[in-house]
């Protein structure tokens, strides 16, 4: 169903535990203390709210991604990087075989626009959609405030690198961002530079493990150098990955520290493919065919490499490039 001229409409009303509805399209979305419940024409589904605020954190800050964001084995977004899909069911076998799976496709904008509203409404001041379940409180509960500033942080997003001047600069304590309590065996010194006369904004340098270790979200890939369309974009993770990723290219993941277990699956069908348990130093690619979920124990560095070029999905789904980054 394509509903590009449809607006996101926020109930007047709250329930009785002071949560707004919000219906956007065919889609209707209520949550309560535990859950939020989401109905279709054909169907409906709930999960876990903390669950749901930690997916939904993440498909607004990314702007819905490369791909496919599964919130759950249900529910989830496509991007076509203009429009994006919210669907329910359609990367599921039981749902499409039951005649329950259905699809909508809105502008990029009103999807946005409702999700940061839902985002907005139901995080209350106690939670962190961003933070790891020890560096936060629960999602649950009665309506209790909001937490607006951190739901709308801003994403890192280096037009060349970090430290270039005008780019991201190297986080300190004074800025407010204090090693975290996995990193403190980590080095936070800084490369000694010694650029010739009039160069000294043209060779610069930093430790990617300092800044690291100074993150205050997890799961959240920041652009930290870009060439042209490639782009290093690494970040901290802890406890699991709270979508379901499903690419339309391929991420190359390069383990800077600790582990992290991906389950991954068929990105259409979810259909078990491998289980893949990464240690610092390990180095894999995810094709562009499959969805992937991590697992990581205790706070642990992840570079993940990018292609950001628009033109990657059409010719991998033309055939003209393949789902695979190397053959051996």
């Amino acid at each position: 169903m394509t509903a590009t001229n449809i607006q996101v409409t926020t109930s007047d009303s709250v329930n009785q535990d002071g949560y707004h509805a919000f219906t956007l399209g065919e889609f209707e979305f209520r949550r309560d203390e535990y859950f939020v419940y989401i109905s279709w024409p054909t169907g409906q589904h709930m999960m876990s709210i903390d669950s749901f605020l930690r997916a939904l954190q993440r498909d607004v800050a990314w702007d819905f991604f490369y791909g496919i964001v599964n919130f759950d084995g249900v529910f989830g977004t496509v991007n076509h990087y203009g429009t994006v899909d919210i669907f329910a069911g359609r990367y599921n076998d039981a749902y499409r075989k039951a005649e329950l799976d259905y699809s909508e496709n809105h502008e990029t904008p009103v999807i946005r626009e409702a999700f940061k509203s839902i985002l907005a409404d139901w995080t209350n001041a106690t939670f962190d959609p961003f933070a790891s379940p020890h560096e936060t409180g629960a999602a649950w509960g009665v309506k209790n405030g909001d937490n607006i500033s951190a739901i709308t942080r801003r994403r890192v997003a280096a037009n060349r690198m970090v430290a270039v001047p005008g780019d991201e600069q190297i986080r300190t304590d004074e800025s407010g961002f204090p090693v975290n309590r996995h990193f403190k065996d980590v080095d936070q010194g800084e490369p000694i530079l010694e650029p010739e006369p009039g160069f000294e904004d043209e060779v610069v340098a930093f430790s990617l493990f300092a800044y690291l270790s100074r993150s205050d979200v997890t799961w959240n890939p920041s652009v930290v150098s870009a060439c042209k369309d490639s782009l290093f974009c690494p970040t901290t993770e802890e406890y699991i990955l709270p979508i379901i990723h499903g690419n339309d290219r391929v991420e190359w993941f390069v383990q800077l520290s600790d582990q992290i277990t991906w389950d991954v699956e068929d990105r259409d069908t979810g259909a078990v493919r491998s289980r893949v348990t990464m240690k610092a130093g390990d180095v894999c690619a995810m094709p562009a065919d499959i969805r992937h979920q991590g697992y990581s124990p205790k706070r642990s560095m992840l570079l993940v490499w990018e292609n950001n070029s628009s033109k990657i999905p059409e010719l991998i789904a033309s055939g003209q490039a393949p789902t695979y980054p190397v053959e051996f």
